[in-house]
């Protein structure tokens, strides 16, 4: 796939694994379980690729009014992957970055978030960024909270603050914004995921469950996203005539 057509962040929306299990007459956590192949299955696309970033949502601020046995499940399967998958993405020259609001996870888990990015830091072959606990309303809201902060103190005039100065608040600031997000289990929305950093993205979605969207299904993604035109506001006629 030429450099050019290929996205540099791929942003994913992984639903799916509860119908999965249901489908197949097992418990919810079976489906989350079974999901955790194919996050192994992005991230080695994604890194054979070339791809610089993959975000991967892996629990939404709205998660929590989940029955409280499947987010208690779900907390055990994050803390099991980050002890037991963090060495291998360090040995893969794999960098983890994990975005959200913290706060309402266990210490435990919050100890085993800090120490796998802590070992991870160095890594350059690819970002995987995840996020927990996030929401994009959220993560305006905290950019937002900070720019008022500065300007209440004086560190910034109210005619400062603009796009730029917003984006370089938000948790995704060290990376560029999503090129493709993905959305798998046949749902055509974005459910408050990244929602500033989507303004261009070009968006695929999938009826592939989660577990079943594997190197193939990836690929044929990045394969549809090479045949866009990404035109930005501009014209089909500007973009033939820059390229």
């Amino acid at each position: 796939m030429p450099v050019r057509t290929l996205p540099r962040h791929v942003a994913i929306i992984m639903d799916g694994n509860n119908r999965w299990a249901r489908k197949r007459l097992m418990p919810g956590v079976a489906g989350h379980k079974a999901g955790v192949d194919a996050v192994k299955a992005m991230i080695e696309v994604c890194a054979e690729e070339g791809v610089e970033v993959l975000t991967l949502f892996a629990f939404s601020s709205e998660n929590w009014r989940r029955p409280e046995d499947e987010v208690g499940a779900l907390m055990d399967l994050f803390l099991g992957a980050l002890r037991r998958e963090v060495r291998r993405l360090h040995e893969n020259d794999i960098r983890l970055c994990i975005i959200g609001d913290r706060s309402r996870f266990s210490s435990e888990l919050q100890r085993a978030m800090a120490d796998a990015e802590q070992l991870t830091q160095d890594c350059k072959r690819l970002t995987l960024v995840v996020a927990a606990n996030y929401g994009g309303q959220w993560d305006i809201a905290q950019a937002t909270r900070k720019l008022a902060e500065q300007v209440a103190t004086g560190q910034l005039k109210p005619e400062q603050v603009n796009e730029q100065r917003i984006e370089s608040c938000l948790s995704t600031a060290p990376w560029p914004s999503p090129d493709l997000c993905i959305r798998t289990g046949g749902e055509h929305r974005i459910s408050n995921f990244l929602l500033w950093q989507l303004a261009y993205a070009e968006l695929y979605f999938s009826d592939l469950f989660w577990p079943d969207f594997k190197h193939d299904a990836l690929r044929a993604a990045l394969a549809d996203f090479a045949q866009r035109q990404r035109r930005f506001g501009k014209t089909s006629e500007q973009i033939a005539a820059e390229s």
